[in-house]
Formats: structure tokens, C-alpha cells, sequence
């Protein structure tokens, strides 16, 4: 087989339906499979996967172990050559995986391969690759002293880089084995820094490729509050514990950083998340029973286009609603980074379920409306 694609799935049900629908169409023509490990949601995810999706693999963990684990539980499942590390609050194109087995064939030294991602806005996320956080830049970085630890690659460009997300993580199943995968010593945060790390400290290449696109509603599954930093910071600590310490004194250094900077983190200003004053609501792809529903939810006009009035139109301050009924996510995917810039919102109405979904930017949950 040549490729597995493993999301761990944690209390997002809808995201995680619409991350399969897209992850199927992105396999059609190809030796793949899904593996879906859910780690105790204790809600409807298996029954909706099994009810919609039911060529998945569906693996219920009866505990909530975390991101390494519970990645690793469904990986020692996978039959595939190549493994991809999947969130389930993200959305693929249906040529990505094509496009990215072609490039490993050209890069034979790769360890994992990471893409460009975007939030629900449309918007670049630089953490999609990354520098080593050493514990000087770090802790410069932490504490707000301009310190940038982003990769200076741009963002389209493709190249080497050394730290990439674990939102998404293209790698060999042996190579996995060969550094030791993911490492159970974290439960959430750290764990994709420290695999891409033991790649190039075995030798291999980790590459980001920036002609591809993954959209990640960004913090989907997990609230930005003060549990979230504590493991943020903890799992820093563990990371510079395996791979930086070199003292007592260095220890206690790296532990003071950090707990400075959790706290300069907990009292910082919220970004201003205010969203754009929406003008109109524009269906695109529409069918006339999707119109009329959201008519029904909206209580205001819908104004129907098609994608070739869409390229036409100057679309400004708009809720846009891509039907992926009839739209590819290739397309979709395409027309949220082209009409980010003017003030525009986005939403998608994935074809297996009547929902809407979508997140205005990388800093606040999106939403789930039932139609």
C-alpha cells in the first residue's frame, strides 16, 4: 500500500467528517487509506464516521492519551508505506497527495514533508515551517523580544526546513520506526518539534513545499486557555530536557524562561478578532434547495454565482458559502486565498453533511451550523 492517512480525532465531529470527505477524494486513485483514532470524544464522532464513511478504519481509544500516543496507536495500524499525520479540523486538496508522492520520488533524503497551511480566513500560517527553537531563541521569542524563529523560506517557495507541524506530516512508516516516532513523554504541543528534530539528527532532510495548501481551522479541538499553556510550556521544558540540557544551571535557566513567559503570555492583549461588517451572502455553486435553507438561517437575501461570475465580480465584504457538492476543494481552497484580503468571510457546506463550517481566523474557534 502506498500511503496512510491517520487523524486523531478529539470532540470535533463535523471538522472530522469534512476532513474525510476531503481526504477521500484526494486517495481516489491511489493504494491508500484512512485511519481515524478517536481518543475518547464521548460524543457522535464513530457513529458518524461509520454511518458516512464506512470503508474508514475507526480505532475508539477508551482513554484520552494525547496527541503522540494516540497517533502512534493508529500508525502501528497502517499498511502503508508512507504515513500522513492528518488534524481533523483541516481540509485537503484532491491532487495534494499525488503531487507530494511525485515529490518524494525526487527526494529520496526526506524525513517528513510539511505544506503550506491556511486558516479559515485564508490567511498564511508561518508556523507551517519552522526554525529549531534553541533555548536562547525561544525564550527571546516567548518573551516578545522580536526574536523570529520562522523559517526564512517564503511562503510559496519549496525547500528544506528543519521544524514542521504535526497538523500535517508526510513521512515513511520505516523511517518513523528508525527515530523513534512520536514521543509518548507529551501529550499535547512539542511532539511535532521534537519528531522533526530526531530527522535531522538521523541525517535526513525535512522539506516544506509551498506550491501545496492544507486549510487548518486552527485550535478547533483545543480552547487557547490556561491548561493550553501550561502543556505548551511543559512540553518546552521536556523537549529541552531531551535534546539541550547541558547543566543543573541550564536546566534552571530554561525553567525560569518558561515560567515567565507563561505568564507574560496569560496577561498579553488578545488580538482584535472584531470580524468585517458582511454586506452580502453569496452561495456559490448553489443548488435552489441550498438556498432556500439558507434563506431559512439567515433571514436575508442569498445571492446565487456560479465560480466564473465569481472570478468576474469584485467580491467585497461578503459571506462566501462554497458548495462542495458541486465545487472540488482543490477550487474552494483556490478562492479563499484569492478573496482573503477584501474583508471577506468563508464558509463551506461539505457534501455529506448539512452543515456549514467555517472559522474567521487562527485565533478563535469557528463554528458548526446545522442547516
Amino acid at each position: 500500500m502506498q500511503l496512510s492517512i491517520i487523524i486523531l480525532n478529539y470532540k470535533v465531529p463535523y471538522h472530522l467528517l469534512q476532513c474525510i470527505e476531503s481526504a477521500e477524494k484526494s486517495i481516489k486513485n491511489l493504494n491508500a487509506e484512512i485511519i481515524v483514532v478517536d481518543n475518547n470524544s464521548q460524543d457522535e464522532s464513530g457513529e458518524l464516521v461509520k454511518k458516512y464513511f464506512p470503508t474508514v478504519k475507526f480505532i475508539a481509544n477508551p482513554n484520552n492519551d494525547g496527541f503522540s500516543k494516540g497517533n502512534n496507536i493508529g500508525i502501528a495500524k497502517a499498511k502503508g508505506e508512507l504515513i500522513c499525520l492528518l488534524n481533523p479540523d483541516t481540509v485537503v486538496g484532491e491532487n495534494i497527495f499525488k503531487n507530494l508522492l511525485d515529490f518524494t520520488k525526487k527526494h529520496s533524503d526526506f524525513g517528513a514533508i510539511g505544506v503550506r497551511l491556511i486558516d479559515g480566513s485564508g490567511s498564511f500560517l508561518p508556523e507551517s515551517k519552522r526554525n529549531i527553537p534553541t533555548p536562547k531563541i525561544a525564550l527571546q521569542k516567548l518573551l516578545n523580544n522580536n526574536t523570529n524563529y520562522y523559517s526564512a523560506l517564503e511562503e510559496h517557495q519549496t525547500g528544506k526546513v528543519e521544524i514542521l507541524p504535526g497538523a500535517f506530516m508526510l513521512m515513511k512508516k520505516d523511517r518513523y520506526k528508525e527515530v523513534g516516532g512520536l514521543d509518548e513523554d507529551y501529550f499535547m504541543y512539542g511532539e511535532d518539534i521534537d519528531l522533526s528534530y530526531k530527522f535531522l539528527k538521523a541525517n535526513y532532510q525535512n522539506y516544506y513545499v509551498g506550491s501545496e495548501v492544507v486549510l487548518h481551522y486552527k485550535g478547533e479541538s483545543t480552547a487557547k486557555n490556561a491548561v493550553y499553556r501550561k502543556r505548551f510550556y511543559d512540553a518546552m521544558m521536556i523537549f529541552y530536557q531531551k535534546h539541550f540540557e547541558k547543566n543543573n544551571l541550564s536546566r534552571q535557566f530554561v525553567n525560569l524562561g518558561l515560567k515567565l513567559a507563561r505568564i507574560t503570555h496569560a496577561i498579553r492583549k488578545k488580538e482584535n478578532t472584531t470580524p468585517p461588517i458582511i454586506q452580502n451572502i453569496i452561495c456559490v455553486n448553489h443548488s435552489e434547495e441550498l438556498i432556500l435553507k439558507l434563506q431559512k438561517l439567515y433571514k436575508k437575501e442569498i445571492k446565487p454565482s456560479s465560480l466564473e461570475n465569481l472570478e468576474k465580480d469584485n467580491i467585497t465584504s461578503s459571506l462566501l458559502i462554497f458548495n462542495a457538492e458541486k465545487l472540488s476543494f482543490d477550487t474552494i481552497l483556490q478562492q479563499i486565498q484569492k478573496l482573503n484580503s477584501e474583508n471577506n468571510l468563508f464558509r463551506i457546506k461539505p457534501k455529506t453533511i448539512n452543515v456549514l463550517i467555517g472559522s474567521d481566523n487562527s485565533t478563535i474557534q469557528g463554528e458548526v451550523v446545522f442547516l
